[in-house]
């Protein structure tokens, strides 16, 4: 079951907005970041079971970022990559499906619930 969260975007505001959001949804954060070496940092640091991670994080690529925490993790229990971003699926389902992520939730719809289900989804 997923519990507990890292959520990456560079937009600080954002971050805020989500934490309260999913946090009333019953997910843990248990961490943020901004950055790609902050992100790696706290996922190997606090093992979330899962890491929501902006497609584009500034001049960084979320999508390299997603790439790097499950290497980085292949050896234990990979945490699930979601992908976020304020672009609607259709326009980034071809990344999306070229990623190790496990899914997307546009960041209109983000709610603990969707994580969830993006995840349930992904395991089958």
């Amino acid at each position: 079951m997923v519990r507990r969260c890292v959520i990456v975007d560079d937009n600080e505001r954002f971050l805020a907005v989500a934490r309260s959001s999913l946090e009333r949804g019953g997910l843990e954060v248990v961490g943020t970041a901004t950055t790609m070496t902050d992100a790696l940092d706290q996922v190997e640091a606090l093992r979330p079971d899962v890491v929501l991670v902006d497609i584009v994080l500034g001049t960084e690529s979320g999508l390299d970022l997603a790439r790097r925490i499950v290497a980085a993790t292949e050896a234990s229990a990979p945490p699930h990559v979601v992908l976020i971003s304020t672009h609607r699926e259709d326009e980034v389902a071809e990344l999306v499906a070229s990623s190790p992520a496990v899914g997307f939730v546009w960041k209109a719809h983000l709610s603990a619930r969707a994580v969830r289900d993006v995840v349930a989804a992904g395991e089958q």
